[in-house]
């Protein structure tokens, strides 16, 4: 007979498959942004990729991790609890190291929108992490803070890969001279230029 712990995780399996299914998705269209931003042959120090955009895929592939982690037919509750516990854990701590690449990169200043979107509300999905995997064995409806994570992440990976394209888009053109023409941008979509 099932723990009726572990019943519980089954009841979020559906959920799991549709957020995973979406972020391995996103991750293979942000590979594709990237290789846009590649083509415009624009080069930069790469230092405003390791703090903008290599974050997202973090992000996005996380979201799949943990979608994995909470699909997987575990024992015990506690045993998943300690596996999203482990990823809440290290990817608050890649955060802190982004926010050290954003401060120290000079390809872009970053403005409060990157700020929160960046590196403020990847550290509130990450703490929903390990709040709930210090609370799920007790607490059955930790996981729904487990969920609220794994949405966040794929909420910040589009809101980030989306910068990345409207900067695209309206970035600089292409006269017939070859000079190009700047447009105007937000000061976000500026930022992945830099990447």
């Amino acid at each position: 007979m099932e723990d009726t712990t572990v019943l519980a995780l089954k009841s979020w399996e559906s959920f799991y498959v549709i957020v995973g299914s979406s972020a391995a998705a996103l991750t293979g269209l942000m590979f594709v942004v990237i290789t846009l931003l590649a083509d415009r042959g624009r080069r930069r120090s790469g230092g405003a990729v390791g703090a903008f955009a290599t974050p997202t895929i973090v992000h996005f592939c996380t979201a799949l991790l943990v979608s994995a982690i909470a699909s997987a037919p575990w024992p015990s509750l506690g045993r998943a609890a300690e596996a999203i516990g482990i990823v809440g854990m290290a990817s608050a701590v890649y955060v802190l190291i982004v926010i050290r690449r954003a401060r120290r990169q000079q390809d872009y200043k970053p403005v409060f929108e990157d700020w929160l979107w960046h590196f403020v509300l990847p550290l509130v999905a990450y703490a929903l992490f390990v709040l709930a995997a210090i609370l799920m064995t007790a607490h059955t409806t930790a996981l729904f803070a487990v969920g609220a994570g794994t949405l966040l992440l794929v909420y910040i990976g589009i809101h980030n890969a989306w910068d990345t394209v409207t900067y695209i888009a309206l970035d600089i053109g292409e006269p017939n001279d070859g000079k190009p023409v700047a447009t105007e941008a937000t000061d976000s979509q500026a930022r992945v230029a830099s990447a």
